[in-house]
């Protein structure tokens, strides 16, 4: 009988960044999918017919190209191009097998219009965000960002960052309602805020990451696949090879055995695969998991770049909550033919956010606004499901549902807390020196 250190079950981003972690860290991996491809709820979808097939819509495709030149991200997130997942990455040295392209804009929506969120100096001076006695403000409290150690109290402002709320801290600089929103939510990526009352080193290491990120490609912080996000579980399928760890896909998986509430095995078309830990997305074990909220997500074709964005061929634009009254924001991220997941001159634009009312599509209508006119729009919502217990008992380790943020930083906040879980330590990441620019970027 097979015996395995883990398997993974699913091979979702999150399931194939811990794989390849365990992988690269000695551990005996097997890995299985029930479905006929890779990347699970966040798969890539190509061609272009597959789409419509998937979401029952009439396919008429003659107006959009060779179908086969587009591939569609379910749910597409970008990458802080200094951020954390970039590093686990490196680490594992899957970022041989991919290239990255930086996102050309980051934007914020506010009074109805949408503004690029300033990446210069220059861009500050003369961004209508904020008013002129804000804008100095901002300054100052950049500068004490950029300049914060958290271990060293000189650089604390007297404040603690341990116990001083980041509310404290805005305060502290006397800034207003309008730059805390593009602060909070534009540039720490907070999904609500909830960030406001609690310690405020947090929020200073994710506004320090967003502008070390920014510093590297100057047009954004962001980074994106080309051809999209499903080269990465293809690019996790490699390095598994390469350390002799297999992948199965197309494999139903009939049970799940546990020996006095701890994992043994798992059973799989007839034949059974001994492990000590199991890491798996929440579909393969709908009992231990709970529904917190639900995500609305619309896929749109389009043949023109969004308004107001400077033709760009790729972005991201944040609706804060406060904007439409709503308690969690709204997010538009966009793609195009200049990354290779669309046919010439032709762009898709997503629109997510968690559901808050009987009418899901009602409550992107803002957003969707801003897209038009739209060629064609898919619809789904999907549960947002999250794990029961942290699995340290069972040694079943269940991700959480991709939630509707256009960026990894949530989802990367899951999988370190997996990892730490799974292995009982800290990732280590190793110096960043060492690995500064082994991302390829075309700019």
């Amino acid at each position: 009988m097979p015996e395995f250190d883990v398997i993974v079950l699913g091979t979702g981003l999150k399931e194939c960044i811990l794989s390849g972690l365990m992988s690269v860290n000695g551990k005996k991996v097997l890995h299985i999918d029930c479905n006929s491809y890779y990347g699970g709820e966040s798969a890539s979808v190509s061609p272009l017919e597959e789409l419509y097939k998937k979401f029952q819509v009439p396919a008429n495709v003659k107006s959009m190209g060779c179908g086969k030149d587009w591939n569609v991200d379910l749910i597409p997130k970008f990458f802080l191009a200094n951020g954390q997942l970039v590093k686990m990455l490196l680490y594992t040295e899957v970022t041989r097998y991919l290239d990255f392209k930086v996102v050309e804009g980051n934007f914020v929506y506010k009074g109805g219009k949408v503004h690029k969120v300033p990446c210069t100096e220059a861009e500050t001076q003369t961004s209508d965000l904020m008013g002129m006695f804000d804008k100095r403000r901002f300054r100052k409290f950049l500068s004490f960002v950029l300049n914060f150690e958290e271990n060293d109290p000189r650089t604390h402002h007297d404040m603690d960052p341990h116990r001083t709320t980041m509310r404290d801290v805005f305060r502290h600089f006397d800034l207003g309602a309008d730059v805390l929103e593009v602060t909070g939510h534009a540039l720490a990526l907070h999904i609500n805020d909830d960030y406001l009352e609690q310690p405020c080193v947090s929020t200073i290491n994710r506004i320090k990451v967003y502008s070390e990120s920014l510093a590297r490609y100057t047009q954004s912080p962001f980074l994106y696949p080309v051809f999209g996000l499903g080269e990465l579980p293809q690019g996790f399928v490699r390095l598994s090879a390469v350390y002799g760890n297999p992948y199965m896909l197309n494999r139903r998986v009939d049970d799940i055995v546990t020996e006095g509430g701890r994992v043994t095995a798992v059973k799989s078309e007839g034949e059974v695969f001994r492990c000590k830990q199991l890491i798996c997305d929440p579909s393969y074990v709908p009992n231990r998991v709970k529904k917190v909220g639900r995500v609305v997500r619309v896929i749109c074709l389009l043949n023109h770049p969004i308004k107001n964005t400077h033709d760009a061929n790729s972005c991201q634009i944040i609706i804060p909550q406060t904007q439409l009254n709503r308690k969690s924001d709204i997010y538009v991220c966009m793609v195009s033919y200049s990354h290779s997941v669309a046919a010439e001159g032709k762009y898709i634009a997503v629109v997510s956010t968690m559901v808050e009312t009987s009418d899901p599509e009602k409550e992107i209508q803002p957003a969707l606004t801003l897209l038009e006119p739209i060629t064609q729009k898919f619809v789904s919502i999907s549960n947002l499901m999250v794990p029961t217990d942290d699995g340290r008992r069972s040694q079943i380790f269940i991700s959480r549902s991709y939630d509707p943020t256009t960026h990894f930083v949530t989802e990367t906040d899951d999988i370190m807390d997996l990892y730490r879980r799974v292995t009982g330590s800290e990732f280590i990441f190793r110096d960043h020196r060492e690995v500064e620019g082994d991302v390829d970027s075309d700019e």
